[in-house]
Protein backbone atom coordinates (compact mmCIF):
# COMPACT_ATOMS: atom_id res chain seq x y z
CA UNK A 1 0.00 0.00 0.00
CA UNK A 2 2.61 2.48 0.88
CA UNK A 3 4.44 1.72 -1.97
CA UNK A 4 1.77 2.46 -4.32
CA UNK A 5 1.06 5.58 -2.32
CA UNK A 6 5.13 6.33 -2.88
CA UNK A 7 4.58 5.50 -7.11
CA UNK A 8 1.32 8.16 -7.19
CA UNK A 9 3.60 10.57 -5.23
CA UNK A 10 6.70 10.37 -7.67
CA UNK A 11 3.91 10.41 -10.41
CA UNK A 12 2.20 13.54 -9.22
CA UNK A 13 5.59 15.22 -9.22
CA UNK A 14 6.65 14.44 -12.33
CA UNK A 15 3.03 15.09 -14.16
CA UNK A 16 2.16 18.78 -15.43
CA UNK A 17 -0.91 20.19 -13.57
CA UNK A 18 -2.43 22.15 -16.34
CA UNK A 19 -1.72 25.50 -18.38
CA UNK A 20 -0.35 28.70 -17.36
CA UNK A 21 -1.31 30.64 -20.59
CA UNK A 22 0.50 33.76 -21.31
CA UNK A 23 -1.38 36.49 -22.88
CA UNK A 24 -1.70 37.81 -26.12
CA UNK A 25 0.50 41.47 -25.78
CA UNK A 26 -0.89 44.10 -28.82
CA UNK A 27 1.67 44.97 -31.27
CA UNK A 28 4.30 47.54 -29.97
CA UNK A 29 2.38 48.08 -26.96
CA UNK A 30 3.68 50.74 -24.16
CA UNK A 31 4.66 49.14 -20.54
CA UNK A 32 4.77 50.78 -17.46
CA UNK A 33 4.72 50.41 -14.54
CA UNK A 34 2.85 52.07 -11.50
CA UNK A 35 3.85 55.85 -10.22
CA UNK A 36 5.62 56.45 -13.59
CA UNK A 37 5.95 59.43 -15.92
CA UNK A 38 5.15 58.44 -19.61
CA UNK A 39 5.85 60.17 -22.25
CA UNK A 40 3.12 58.80 -25.47
CA UNK A 41 4.67 60.54 -29.08
CA UNK A 42 2.16 61.25 -31.84
CA UNK A 43 4.35 62.03 -34.63
CA UNK A 44 8.08 60.48 -33.27
CA UNK A 45 10.61 61.69 -35.86
CA UNK A 46 9.08 64.08 -37.46
CA UNK A 47 8.48 67.65 -37.50
CA UNK A 48 5.81 68.77 -35.28
CA UNK A 49 2.76 69.18 -37.77
CA UNK A 50 0.95 72.53 -38.19
CA UNK A 51 -2.44 71.79 -37.22
CA UNK A 52 -3.96 71.39 -33.79
CA UNK A 53 -2.53 68.50 -32.15
CA UNK A 54 -5.25 66.21 -29.78
CA UNK A 55 -5.73 63.03 -27.56
CA UNK A 56 -8.41 60.84 -26.62
CA UNK A 57 -8.38 57.84 -24.36
CA UNK A 58 -10.72 55.08 -25.40
CA UNK A 59 -12.77 58.13 -27.65
CA UNK A 60 -12.83 60.68 -24.63
CA UNK A 61 -10.76 63.20 -24.05
CA UNK A 62 -7.71 63.13 -21.85
CA UNK A 63 -7.88 65.06 -19.02
CA UNK A 64 -5.63 68.08 -18.80
CA UNK A 65 -5.05 67.53 -14.86
CA UNK A 66 -2.53 65.07 -15.01
CA UNK A 67 -1.68 64.66 -18.69
CA UNK A 68 -0.04 67.70 -21.05
CA UNK A 69 -1.62 67.51 -24.42
CA UNK A 70 1.16 68.70 -27.42
CA UNK A 71 3.27 66.73 -29.91
CA UNK A 72 3.76 64.25 -27.30
CA UNK A 73 1.25 63.24 -24.39
CA UNK A 74 2.65 63.42 -20.93
CA UNK A 75 1.70 61.85 -18.44
CA UNK A 76 2.56 61.90 -14.78
CA UNK A 77 2.68 58.94 -12.12
CA UNK A 78 0.17 56.48 -13.84
CA UNK A 79 -2.25 54.28 -12.75
CA UNK A 80 -3.63 51.01 -13.43
CA UNK A 81 -6.86 53.11 -14.63
CA UNK A 82 -4.39 54.93 -17.36
CA UNK A 83 -4.15 52.00 -19.62
CA UNK A 84 -5.81 51.69 -22.42
CA UNK A 85 -5.37 52.73 -25.89
CA UNK A 86 -4.48 56.22 -27.17
CA UNK A 87 -5.19 58.15 -29.65
CA UNK A 88 -3.42 61.53 -31.28
CA UNK A 89 -5.45 63.78 -34.17
CA UNK A 90 -3.95 66.42 -36.06
CA UNK A 91 -6.48 68.32 -37.30
CA UNK A 92 -9.34 66.48 -36.61
CA UNK A 93 -7.88 63.38 -38.44
CA UNK A 94 -6.11 60.17 -36.65
CA UNK A 95 -2.66 59.99 -37.51
CA UNK A 96 -1.24 57.35 -34.73
CA UNK A 97 -2.89 54.87 -31.65
CA UNK A 98 -0.82 53.35 -29.25
CA UNK A 99 -1.52 50.60 -26.44
CA UNK A 100 -0.66 51.54 -22.68
CA UNK A 101 -0.20 48.93 -19.94
CA UNK A 102 0.48 50.04 -16.65
CA UNK A 103 1.06 46.51 -15.45
CA UNK A 104 4.24 44.65 -14.19
CA UNK A 105 4.42 40.83 -14.91
CA UNK A 106 3.00 39.50 -11.77
CA UNK A 107 5.78 37.52 -9.28
CA UNK A 108 5.63 33.24 -9.10
CA UNK A 109 3.19 32.75 -6.25
CA UNK A 110 4.41 30.95 -3.06
CA UNK A 111 1.29 29.54 -1.85
CA UNK A 112 0.29 27.70 1.71
CA UNK A 113 -2.86 25.58 2.29
CA UNK A 114 -4.54 24.79 5.52
CA UNK A 115 -8.05 23.67 6.68
CA UNK A 116 -9.69 24.63 9.89
CA UNK A 117 -11.91 21.48 10.52
CA UNK A 118 -12.69 18.19 9.24
CA UNK A 119 -15.96 19.93 7.67
CA UNK A 120 -14.37 23.03 6.25
CA UNK A 121 -12.79 23.01 2.81
CA UNK A 122 -9.63 23.41 2.26
CA UNK A 123 -7.70 27.16 1.24
CA UNK A 124 -4.77 27.64 -0.06
CA UNK A 125 -3.93 31.83 -0.04
CA UNK A 126 -0.26 33.56 -0.38
CA UNK A 127 0.24 37.45 -0.25
CA UNK A 128 1.95 38.98 -3.46
CA UNK A 129 4.93 41.96 -2.36
CA UNK A 130 2.85 44.28 -4.53
CA UNK A 131 -1.47 45.52 -5.50
CA UNK A 132 -2.05 43.46 -8.23
CA UNK A 133 -3.91 45.15 -11.05
CA UNK A 134 -7.72 44.58 -11.95
CA UNK A 135 -7.04 42.24 -14.15
CA UNK A 136 -4.72 39.92 -12.58
CA UNK A 137 -6.39 36.61 -12.69
CA UNK A 138 -5.19 33.49 -10.72
CA UNK A 139 -6.17 29.94 -11.07
CA UNK A 140 -5.79 26.45 -9.04
CA UNK A 141 -4.88 23.54 -10.50
CA UNK A 142 -6.16 19.99 -8.67
CA UNK A 143 -5.25 16.82 -9.39
CA UNK A 144 -6.16 13.89 -7.62
CA UNK A 145 -3.36 10.72 -7.24
CA UNK A 146 -5.08 8.04 -9.28
CA UNK A 147 -3.70 6.53 -12.08
CA UNK A 148 -7.46 7.01 -14.44
CA UNK A 149 -5.54 9.98 -16.63
CA UNK A 150 -7.82 12.16 -15.57
CA UNK A 151 -7.35 15.83 -15.98
CA UNK A 152 -6.63 18.60 -13.34
CA UNK A 153 -9.69 20.51 -12.17
CA UNK A 154 -9.61 24.46 -12.20
CA UNK A 155 -10.50 26.48 -8.96
CA UNK A 156 -10.71 30.10 -9.23
CA UNK A 157 -9.09 32.43 -6.44
CA UNK A 158 -10.02 35.68 -5.10
CA UNK A 159 -8.18 38.51 -4.45
CA UNK A 160 -9.57 40.49 -0.84
CA UNK A 161 -7.82 43.60 -0.33
CA UNK A 162 -8.68 44.25 3.08
CA UNK A 163 -6.30 41.88 4.08
CA UNK A 164 -4.33 41.71 0.62
CA UNK A 165 -4.45 38.06 -0.22
CA UNK A 166 -5.14 35.64 -2.64
CA UNK A 167 -7.57 32.74 -1.31
CA UNK A 168 -8.68 29.80 -3.32
CA UNK A 169 -10.76 27.37 -2.25
CA UNK A 170 -11.01 23.24 -2.52
CA UNK A 171 -13.71 20.94 -1.77
CA UNK A 172 -12.87 17.75 -0.12
CA UNK A 173 -15.30 15.34 0.47
CA UNK A 174 -15.10 13.59 3.88
CA UNK A 175 -14.15 9.65 2.41
CA UNK A 176 -10.85 11.37 0.75
CA UNK A 177 -9.50 13.34 3.72
CA UNK A 178 -6.70 10.97 3.41
CA UNK A 179 -6.39 11.32 -0.89
CA UNK A 180 -3.61 13.22 -2.21
CA UNK A 181 -3.81 15.87 -4.11
CA UNK A 182 -1.12 17.95 -6.34
CA UNK A 183 -1.85 21.44 -6.73
CA UNK A 184 -0.45 24.58 -8.43
CA UNK A 185 -0.90 28.22 -8.67
CA UNK A 186 -1.21 29.92 -12.17
CA UNK A 187 -1.13 33.97 -12.06
CA UNK A 188 -1.26 36.15 -15.36
CA UNK A 189 -2.43 39.86 -16.10
CA UNK A 190 -1.85 41.73 -19.18
CA UNK A 191 1.93 41.57 -19.43
CA UNK A 192 2.52 38.47 -18.60
CA UNK A 193 1.86 35.16 -16.30
CA UNK A 194 3.86 32.91 -13.68
CA UNK A 195 3.24 29.86 -12.00
CA UNK A 196 3.89 28.53 -8.49
CA UNK A 197 5.82 24.88 -7.92
CA UNK A 198 3.73 21.93 -7.35
CA UNK A 199 2.64 20.60 -3.91
CA UNK A 200 1.29 17.41 -2.55
CA UNK A 201 -1.32 17.64 -0.15
CA UNK A 202 -4.01 15.92 1.90
CA UNK A 203 -7.29 17.11 3.60
CA UNK A 204 -5.81 15.35 7.00
CA UNK A 205 -1.63 16.68 6.89
CA UNK A 206 -3.32 20.38 6.11
CA UNK A 207 -5.70 20.26 9.06
CA UNK A 208 -4.83 23.20 11.40
CA UNK A 209 -7.45 24.18 13.71
CA UNK A 210 -8.10 28.21 14.79
CA UNK A 211 -7.10 29.12 17.90
CA UNK A 212 -8.93 28.52 21.28
CA UNK A 213 -11.07 31.44 21.78
CA UNK A 214 -12.57 33.16 25.66
CA UNK A 215 -9.47 32.25 27.43
CA UNK A 216 -9.70 33.51 31.41
CA UNK A 217 -7.62 33.18 34.17
CA UNK A 218 -9.28 33.44 37.64
CA UNK A 219 -7.54 32.87 41.05
CA UNK A 220 -8.18 30.27 43.34
CA UNK A 221 -9.41 31.01 46.66
CA UNK A 222 -7.16 30.53 49.79
CA UNK A 223 -4.52 29.35 47.51
CA UNK A 224 -1.91 31.85 46.70
CA UNK A 225 0.10 29.81 44.28
CA UNK A 226 -2.49 28.25 42.39
CA UNK A 227 -4.56 29.87 38.86
CA UNK A 228 -8.07 28.69 37.39
CA UNK A 229 -7.41 28.53 33.17
CA UNK A 230 -10.82 28.24 31.19
CA UNK A 231 -11.26 28.56 27.45
CA UNK A 232 -13.52 27.39 24.62
CA UNK A 233 -13.08 25.64 21.40
CA UNK A 234 -12.64 27.48 18.57
CA UNK A 235 -15.90 28.59 16.38
CA UNK A 236 -14.95 27.00 12.91
CA UNK A 237 -14.36 23.54 15.19
CA UNK A 238 -17.51 21.44 15.32
CA UNK A 239 -16.64 19.59 18.83
CA UNK A 240 -19.70 17.48 18.84
CA UNK A 241 -17.98 15.12 16.54
CA UNK A 242 -14.59 15.86 16.52
CA UNK A 243 -12.17 16.91 19.64
CA UNK A 244 -8.98 18.51 20.18
CA UNK A 245 -6.31 18.20 22.26
CA UNK A 246 -4.05 21.41 24.40
CA UNK A 247 -1.65 22.73 25.22
CA UNK A 248 -1.08 25.66 27.48
CA UNK A 249 1.88 28.03 28.33
CA UNK A 250 2.17 30.70 31.11
CA UNK A 251 4.85 32.65 32.70
CA UNK A 252 5.28 35.48 35.04
CA UNK A 253 5.47 39.13 33.87
CA UNK A 254 8.86 39.13 35.36
CA UNK A 255 9.85 35.76 33.56
CA UNK A 256 11.06 35.54 29.82
CA UNK A 257 10.82 31.19 29.95
CA UNK A 258 7.50 29.28 29.30
CA UNK A 259 6.46 26.36 31.26
CA UNK A 260 4.15 24.12 29.34
CA UNK A 261 1.60 21.60 29.72
CA UNK A 262 0.90 19.16 27.11
CA UNK A 263 -1.87 16.87 26.14
CA UNK A 264 -4.97 17.79 27.83
CA UNK A 265 -8.21 16.85 26.90
CA UNK A 266 -11.13 19.38 28.84
CA UNK A 267 -11.07 23.11 28.56
CA UNK A 268 -9.81 23.81 31.96
CA UNK A 269 -6.59 23.73 34.36
CA UNK A 270 -5.45 24.63 37.35
CA UNK A 271 -1.49 26.28 37.70
CA UNK A 272 -0.17 24.67 41.11
CA UNK A 273 3.47 26.85 40.96
CA UNK A 274 2.08 30.24 40.16
CA UNK A 275 4.13 32.71 41.60
CA UNK A 276 2.73 34.89 44.78
CA UNK A 277 1.11 38.21 44.19
CA UNK A 278 2.58 38.22 40.31
CA UNK A 279 0.59 38.35 37.21
CA UNK A 280 1.09 35.69 34.95
CA UNK A 281 0.12 35.67 30.65
CA UNK A 282 -1.13 32.43 29.69
CA UNK A 283 -1.96 30.99 26.16
CA UNK A 284 -3.49 28.03 25.03
CA UNK A 285 -3.20 26.43 21.17
CA UNK A 286 -5.11 22.57 19.51
CA UNK A 287 -4.26 19.87 17.96
CA UNK A 288 -6.49 17.11 16.49
CA UNK A 289 -7.14 13.95 18.75
CA UNK A 290 -5.43 12.01 16.48
CA UNK A 291 -2.70 14.08 15.91
CA UNK A 292 -3.43 14.71 12.13
CA UNK A 293 -2.20 18.11 10.85
CA UNK A 294 -0.66 20.75 12.76
CA UNK A 295 -1.09 22.79 16.14
CA UNK A 296 -3.01 26.00 15.89
CA UNK A 297 -1.46 29.21 16.45
CA UNK A 298 -1.12 30.49 20.04
CA UNK A 299 -3.88 32.25 21.41
CA UNK A 300 -4.13 35.75 22.54
CA UNK A 301 -2.56 36.72 25.89
CA UNK A 302 -5.01 36.22 29.05
CA UNK A 303 -3.41 38.08 32.55
CA UNK A 304 -4.20 36.46 35.83
CA UNK A 305 -2.76 36.93 39.61
CA UNK A 306 -2.97 34.57 42.36
CA UNK A 307 -5.52 35.08 45.33
CA UNK A 308 -4.08 37.54 47.97
CA UNK A 309 -5.25 37.18 51.74
CA UNK A 310 -7.15 40.91 52.45
CA UNK A 311 -5.65 40.51 55.66
CA UNK A 312 -1.84 39.57 54.89
CA UNK A 313 0.59 42.35 55.67
CA UNK A 314 2.19 43.74 52.44
CA UNK A 315 5.48 45.71 52.33
CA UNK A 316 5.28 48.86 50.00
CA UNK A 317 7.29 46.65 47.11
CA UNK A 318 5.05 44.22 47.22
CA UNK A 319 7.05 40.90 48.62
CA UNK A 320 5.67 39.25 51.45
CA UNK A 321 7.38 38.59 54.81
CA UNK A 322 6.50 35.93 57.05
CA UNK A 323 8.40 38.04 59.93
CA UNK A 324 6.52 40.91 62.05
CA UNK A 325 8.06 44.45 61.36
CA UNK A 326 9.51 45.88 63.75
CA UNK A 327 8.60 49.55 63.14
CA UNK A 328 4.27 48.35 63.02
CA UNK A 329 2.30 51.01 64.18
CA UNK A 330 -0.52 49.12 66.49
CA UNK A 331 -2.87 51.71 66.99
CA UNK A 332 -2.67 53.50 63.35
CA UNK A 333 -2.54 50.02 61.29
CA UNK A 334 0.50 51.62 59.34
CA UNK A 335 4.11 51.29 58.86
CA UNK A 336 6.51 53.99 59.86
CA UNK A 337 9.80 54.61 58.77
CA UNK A 338 12.44 54.46 61.66
CA UNK A 339 14.50 57.53 60.56
CA UNK A 340 16.13 57.99 64.26
CA UNK A 341 17.83 55.05 64.10
CA UNK A 342 20.48 55.53 60.66
CA UNK A 343 20.18 59.59 61.25
CA UNK A 344 18.28 63.03 62.03
CA UNK A 345 15.69 63.47 59.56
CA UNK A 346 12.21 64.52 60.75
CA UNK A 347 8.95 64.29 59.59
CA UNK A 348 7.69 67.87 58.47
CA UNK A 349 4.05 68.97 59.74
CA UNK A 350 1.72 72.27 59.70
CA UNK A 351 4.03 73.13 62.75
CA UNK A 352 7.11 73.53 60.56
CA UNK A 353 9.49 71.16 62.15
CA UNK A 354 8.50 71.07 65.67
CA UNK A 355 7.46 68.19 67.18
CA UNK A 356 3.76 67.38 66.82
CA UNK A 357 1.02 64.50 66.42
CA UNK A 358 2.88 62.85 63.04
CA UNK A 359 6.35 62.76 64.94
CA UNK A 360 7.01 59.05 65.63
CA UNK A 361 9.33 58.06 68.65
CA UNK A 362 13.01 56.09 67.73
CA UNK A 363 11.52 53.47 70.13
CA UNK A 364 8.44 51.57 69.43
CA UNK A 365 5.11 51.98 71.12
CA UNK A 366 4.62 48.35 72.05
CA UNK A 367 7.88 48.34 74.10
CA UNK A 368 6.41 51.47 76.42
CA UNK A 369 3.11 49.13 76.35
CA UNK A 370 5.16 45.36 77.61
CA UNK A 371 7.01 47.62 80.21
CA UNK A 372 4.68 49.82 81.77
CA UNK A 373 2.45 46.49 82.18
CA UNK A 374 4.91 44.62 83.94
CA UNK A 375 5.63 47.65 86.07
CA UNK A 376 1.89 48.21 86.85
CA UNK A 377 1.65 44.43 87.83
CA UNK A 378 5.02 44.19 90.13
CA UNK A 379 4.00 47.37 91.81
CA UNK A 380 0.22 45.81 92.46
CA UNK A 381 1.66 42.22 93.79
CA UNK A 382 4.21 44.17 96.30
CA UNK A 383 2.00 45.93 97.57
CA UNK A 384 -0.83 43.08 97.99
CA UNK A 385 1.91 41.51 99.92
CA UNK A 386 3.08 44.53 102.28
CA UNK A 387 -0.36 45.20 103.07
CA UNK A 388 -1.10 41.13 103.91
CA UNK A 389 1.60 41.06 106.37
CA UNK A 390 1.43 45.00 107.63
CA UNK A 391 -1.24 43.92 110.60
CA UNK A 392 1.05 41.27 111.93
CA UNK A 393 4.52 42.87 111.73
CA UNK A 394 2.68 45.77 113.61
CA UNK A 395 1.45 43.25 116.43
CA UNK A 396 5.25 41.97 116.64
CA UNK A 397 6.72 45.27 116.55
CA UNK A 398 4.67 46.40 119.68
CA UNK A 399 5.64 43.15 121.42
CA UNK A 400 8.96 42.97 121.41
CA UNK A 401 8.75 46.73 122.34
CA UNK A 402 7.31 46.31 125.61
CA UNK A 403 9.37 42.81 126.71
CA UNK A 404 12.18 45.01 125.79
CA UNK A 405 11.44 47.61 128.11
CA UNK A 406 10.67 45.06 130.92
CA UNK A 407 14.25 43.52 130.53
CA UNK A 408 15.70 46.90 130.59
CA UNK A 409 14.00 48.16 133.46
CA UNK A 410 13.45 45.69 136.16
CA UNK A 411 11.44 46.46 138.91
CA UNK A 412 13.26 46.48 142.37
CA UNK A 413 11.72 45.90 145.96
CA UNK A 414 10.30 48.23 148.00
CA UNK A 415 11.70 46.83 151.27
CA UNK A 416 15.19 44.96 151.44
CA UNK A 417 14.67 41.63 151.28
CA UNK A 418 14.58 39.37 154.54
CA UNK A 419 16.54 35.99 154.92
CA UNK A 420 13.71 33.84 156.25
CA UNK A 421 11.66 34.94 153.45
CA UNK A 422 10.97 32.55 150.58
CA UNK A 423 9.96 35.14 148.13
CA UNK A 424 12.99 37.95 148.75
CA UNK A 425 15.46 35.70 145.43
CA UNK A 426 12.71 36.58 143.28
CA UNK A 427 11.21 39.40 142.04
CA UNK A 428 7.56 40.64 141.92
CA UNK A 429 6.91 40.66 138.32
CA UNK A 430 8.68 38.36 136.21
CA UNK A 431 9.52 39.37 132.56
CA UNK A 432 7.22 38.18 129.81
CA UNK A 433 8.03 34.62 128.36
CA UNK A 434 7.43 33.64 124.89
CA UNK A 435 4.51 31.30 123.90
CA UNK A 436 6.78 29.15 122.78
CA UNK A 437 9.65 28.51 125.33
CA UNK A 438 9.29 26.10 128.21
CA UNK A 439 11.50 25.63 130.89
CA UNK A 440 13.87 22.47 131.77
CA UNK A 441 10.64 21.84 134.02
CA UNK A 442 7.92 21.86 131.70
CA UNK A 443 6.69 25.40 132.39
CA UNK A 444 7.11 28.64 130.06
CA UNK A 445 9.84 30.62 131.00
CA UNK A 446 12.32 32.99 129.63
CA UNK A 447 14.07 30.61 127.01
CA UNK A 448 17.11 31.99 124.99
CA UNK A 449 14.59 33.22 121.97
CA UNK A 450 12.17 35.85 121.73
CA UNK A 451 9.06 36.20 120.19
CA UNK A 452 10.65 37.14 116.49
CA UNK A 453 13.14 33.89 116.63
CA UNK A 454 13.66 33.47 112.24
CA UNK A 455 12.90 30.19 112.98
CA UNK A 456 9.59 30.59 114.25
CA UNK A 457 8.15 30.73 110.32
CA UNK A 458 4.56 30.00 111.14
CA UNK A 459 4.68 33.03 113.53
CA UNK A 460 5.29 34.91 110.17
CA UNK A 461 3.00 33.38 107.80
CA UNK A 462 -0.48 32.35 109.51
CA UNK A 463 -2.05 35.37 110.74
CA UNK A 464 -2.50 35.82 114.71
Amino acid sequence: MWALRAAGLLGLLLAGAGPCPRPALPPDPVLSAVGANVTLPCLPGQPEPSGAISWKLENQAVSSERAVPGASLLLHQVQHNDSGRYSCYVGGCLVRSLRLLVEEPPEPPSFSCYRKSHVRDVLCEWQPRRRPSPRTRAVLWVKKCRFTGENATEQRCRYFPKVEKFTCRIAVPPSEDDTFLRVSVCISNGVGSAASQDQVISANRVLKPDPPVNVLVDPVESAPQKLRVNWMYPPSWDSRFYRLHFQVRYRAELSQSYTEIDQLRDTSLVIHDAWHGARHMVQVRGLEEFGHGSWSEWSQEAVGTPWEDPNSLEWPTGSYSSQFPLDYDFYSDMFTGPPGLYGSGSTEGTNGGAPGVGDHSTVPLYMFLVTGGSLFLGTGLLAGIVLRYKKKWRRGSQGQGKASVVIQHPLVPLAPPRPTSPLSEAPLLSPPASPGSVSSTGTPGSGDCGPFDVTNMDYLLVPQ
